[in-house]
């Protein structure tokens, strides 16, 4: 590869002893480090547990829902997270869909750029300033908080926890090289979008303020499926696919990248609740083109093309209407190719 990339893995709610195994495997095999999911509950617990067994990878929330819970609920659980892995937390934060925010946890949307800005300086003043006492008021468009008796019952392990955005659309990359220590990309992202959209707008977020791009990780997720059968590979990936292809918040991008009939397709038999429409719709080359799948050379080579502009890697298993020994069997090719 061009570069030499660092590389996360995901670690999902497990039980405690598959859940520890788990993540001193990834720490043993030297990964970064591991993110808890909120797919589709919080990410904070399998983190926590995951501390208790490892001792110095790195683990971050990727990403939390920035709206379902209040900046000071977040910043909390960041900071004592924080606490129990001495000082090895990333919060990964970001919007995610609208209707799993109003519809599901009935909260407040709005305009989810400037939703998280407001949140993101809020945690950081509460992560930086929490222990002091010395919080007081703060006003802004989405939240209004009075802080003068709050103060954190420890002192934190540090003022400054990293901060890193999701991010589809442009916009959110511009906003991530502006505001945020790193982007946890979307897994859906393709190649070509990485590369000609994805680079050039975290590059203005950073020039925006005044930042260097060496201070900033560009984590870029993909969803692999290596193995010497590639139709196989494909027919794996392609409920993965088809399922982020059915919200219709991400017709944009699929439009955009060549693939707008067949996502708006799939939307409609997602609507109409019929499954076997989505993946008639989710053609072999939308799945191609939207994960990594084949024999190992094609997806190292892939790999390789996209680690020009990353810094590291978060390499998934497509997940969607697999059995959890069949995801376990990618996971272990992806280590493998990857990771030995």
């Amino acid at each position: 590869m061009p570069n030499t990339p660092r590389f996360w893995g995901v670690i999902p709610p497990r039980p405690a002893k598959a859940l520890g195994q788990v993540a001193r495997s990834a720490e043993d095999m030297g990964l970064e480090g591991l993110w808890g999911i909120q797919l589709y509950g919080p990410p904070f617990a399998p983190l926590a547990a995951a501390a208790m067994v490892t001792d110095s990878i790195k683990l971050g929330t990727g990403v939390a829902q920035a709206f379902v819970r209040s900046p000071l609920e977040t910043a909390c659980a960041a900071l004592e997270l924080d606490i129990i892995n001495g000082g090895r937390t990333v919060l990964g934060i970001g919007p995610t869909l609208r209707w799993w925010n109003e519809d599901w946890h009935g909260v407040r949307y709005g305009k989810p750029i400037p939703h998280l800005r407001e949140a993101v300086e809020v945690i950081r003043m509460i992560i930086s300033r929490g222990h002091t006492g010395e919080l007081g008021k703060w006003k802004g468009e989405y939240y209004t908080l009075n802080l003068d008796r709050f103060q954190t019952l420890y002192a934190p392990v540090r003022e400054d926890i990293p901060i890193y955005l999701p991010a589809l659309y442009e916009t959110g990359s511009r906003v991530a090289g502006e505001i945020a220590d790193g982007l946890a990309g979307h897994p859906i992202w393709c190649e070509q979008w990485i590369m000609n959209q994805v680079k050039t707008n975290v590059a203005k977020g950073l020039n925006k303020a005044g930042k260097e791009r060496s201070g900033f990780d560009l984590n870029i997720w993909l969803y692999v499926a290596p193995g010497p059968d590639k139709k196989q590979c494909i027919e794996d990936a392609r409920r993965t696919v088809a399922f982020y292809s059915s919200f219709s918040q991400y017709e944009r991008y699929f439009s955009e990248c060549g693939f707008g009939d067949a996502a708006r397709a799939i939307a409609q038999a997602a609507e109409a609740k019929d499954d076997v429409g989505m993946l008639n719709a989710c053609t072999d080359a939308m799945v191609e083109n939207f994960s990594l799948v084949g024999p190992i050379d094609e997806v190292r080579a892939r790999v390789g093309r996209i680690a020009q502009i990353a810094d590291s890697f978060t390499l998934c298993a497509p997940f969607q209407g697999l059995a959890q020994e069949q995801v376990g069997e990618y996971n272990q090719r992806i280590a493998e190719v990857f990771y030995g």
